[in-house]
């Protein structure tokens, strides 16, 4: 009897021992397989940052996160202590890790104008202040672009046109969405045909066409200039909050379905 008990006791502390051992063993694994991806604190963006913001001013808009050093580049920035003075030379999309190539001095930035994304071109149209917001545009605005067609034969759109008369080749149709305008050039506002001054808080009429030039792929280059060249172009400013959608081309038998 006391024999089964002893034996008894030493199987309960065998277990104990046991169970102790593996705990030990998981949580040291766990360490392990911590000290093995080597985390280091980064900051990643958390909200759409436009280029030309000062690094004073990313405050608020960034967070700290530990990743694993295999998914940090180099040059990531853990503080923002020592980037005073700086801007962002292109604009940070959120999740995006705060590097500190990003960050400039501001006199590397050509004025009016914004730093071309990574594998993109630019291209300049000569557009009407009709087609760009009234010649609202500048640097660093997104834009939706459409393009416009009519055959020569196109007598106009009035409401005394017959549908039958207008051409077959008479469309609006969407190009792109999301497209960086990285330049305006534009002459001022001609204050004494606006009939403004510095002192009115209206909108001054731009002062002739406008130089806008937006970076692109060369195939959506090349879209583009096809309808600034056998067409017209028109610009649509996005803002963080716009919908983009898909729809299709806009002809007269379809413009009131």
């Amino acid at each position: 009897m006391k024999s089964r008990l002893l034996g008894g006791i030493a199987a309960l502390l065998l277990a104990i021992v046991g169970t102790t051992l593996l705990v030990i063993y998981v949580q040291g694994a766990d360490k392990r397989a911590a000290q093995g991806l080597e985390p280091v604190n980064v900051l990643v963006v958390n909200q759409s940052i436009p280029a030309g913001t000062t690094a004073e001013e990313l405050k608020g808009r960034v967070r700290l996160e530990s990743l694993p050093r295999s998914a940090v580049p180099a040059g990531a920035l853990e503080r923002l202590t020592e980037q005073n003075g700086k801007v962002t030379a292109a604009t940070l999309e959120p999740g995006e890790q705060l590097l500190a190539t990003k960050l400039v001095d501001p006199k590397e930035l050509v004025p009016g104008t914004v730093p071309v994304p990574a594998g993109l071109g630019e291209v300049t149209f000569l557009l009407a202040p009709e087609r760009i917001l009234g010649g609202r545009l500048e640097a660093g605005d997104k834009v939706t672009v459409f393009s416009s067609f009519k055959s020569e034969g196109d007598s106009g759109t009035g409401p005394n046109v017959a549908a039958g008369a207008l051409g077959a080749n008479q469309s609006t149709g969407l190009l792109f969405h999301d497209v960086l305008v990285t330049a305006v050039q534009k002459a001022a506002p001609d204050a004494a045909k606006t009939g403004t001054d510095s002192t009115d808080k209206a909108v001054a009429m731009p002062n002739g066409s406008a130089f806008v030039t937006v970076a692109r792929t060369d195939a959506d280059a090349a879209k583009m200039v096809f309808g600034a060249e056998f067409g017209t172009l028109w610009l649509a400013k996005q803002t963080d909050t716009t919908k983009v959608t898909a729809f299709p081309v806009t002809t007269l038998g379809g413009l009131y379905k």
